[in-house]
């Protein structure tokens, strides 16, 4: 049976990317975490990272033992913990799209316990930039950093390519089943920018690919990306929080449904010493049950 120390710091080097910062949150030495490392792979008969001069990246292996054993060891580090009283302000800072949607709405009960959030919208690279240089405490963020953070999936992100009826009525159905990326290329496209960051994630996941399809719409608001879509100016692929409600009501259709859907993980991410209501929000996102995004 594997010991909890050993993966309770396996989670540490996960979630900040090195043994040094592991070591500074589990109040050990780096000799101490690279034993423990070692016994923890020795036990599972294969290595969780690839050592490298920036830091460790963690393997396939790694990636499933963190999503099977996080949320449990979270949830049991809590319950052992003391109450702590909240008060105090947490600068947060996320995607604007999914705080409003999802973000928020998961945070408002640590309120009610006199927890303040200051809350920032933004790209994950400028939030990540104000983390670093603690205008921030807080980022959730659709890209892992660096070393030097703490960052800890706690969510994925499903992606849905949708359209208007009037557009899903144009698609050959037997030439989607058959050959999906030629069905769906004369669809105009709405994008969230120029470089079709959403929609080239999921026509590489899926046909291998960039989309070679027209451009109809560019604007950097998934919220506007969906109403575009919904108006009839063409077809995105949209996180399934955001596309669901507007499938559900008739307004868009889901034009192509992949064996396995594109995801996409999201990061809380810290740097450096963290205060309890820090800890508290850091906690609260990580055991939360998010279900399909």
């Amino acid at each position: 049976m594997t010991d909890l120390d050993l993966l309770e710091t396996f989670l540490e080097i996960y979630r900040g990317g090195s043994l040094t910062s592991a070591a500074a949150r589990r109040g050990l030495t780096q000799p101490a975490v690279s034993g423990q490392l070692a016994k923890l792979e020795s036990q599972l008969g294969t290595r969780l990272f690839a050592r490298g001069g920036r830091g460790v990246t963690p393997t396939p292996r790694a990636d499933d033992l963190a999503r099977r054993i996080g949320q449990h060891l979270d949830q049991l580090r809590t319950a052992l913990d003391p109450e702590t009283t909240l008060d105090g302000t947490v600068r947060i800072g996320g995607a604007a799209e999914f705080m409003t949607a999802r973000g928020l709405p998961a945070l408002a009960p640590l309120t009610r316990g006199g927890l303040r959030l200051d809350v920032t919208f933004g790209l994950a690279d400028d939030l990540l930039r104000a983390l670093g240089t603690a205008r921030l405490d807080v980022v959730l963020s659709s890209v892992r950093p660096q070393t030097g953070f703490t960052a800890t999936p706690f969510t994925d992100e499903e992606f849905v390519l949708v359209g208007p009826p009037l557009l899903a009525r144009t698609v050959d159905r037997d030439l989607l089943r058959t050959d999906p990326e030629r069905a769906l290329e004369h669809l105009p496209l709405v994008a969230y920018d120029a470089t079709l960051p959403i929609l080239r994630r999921y026509w590489r996941s899926e046909f291998g690919r960039r989309p070679r399809n027209t451009v109809a719409v560019t604007v950097p608001d998934l919220r506007a990306v969906l109403a575009a879509v919904v108006a009839g100016a063409g077809v995105s692929a949209l996180p399934r929080y955001l596309a669901d409600p507007a499938v559900a009501a008739g307004s868009v259709e889901q034009l192509h449904h992949p064996e396995v859907p594109p995801l996409n993980t999201l990061y809380v991410v810290t740097k450096g010493a963290t205060t309890a209501e820090t800890d508290a929000v850091v906690e609260h996102l990580r055991s939360r049950d998010w279900g399909a995004l």
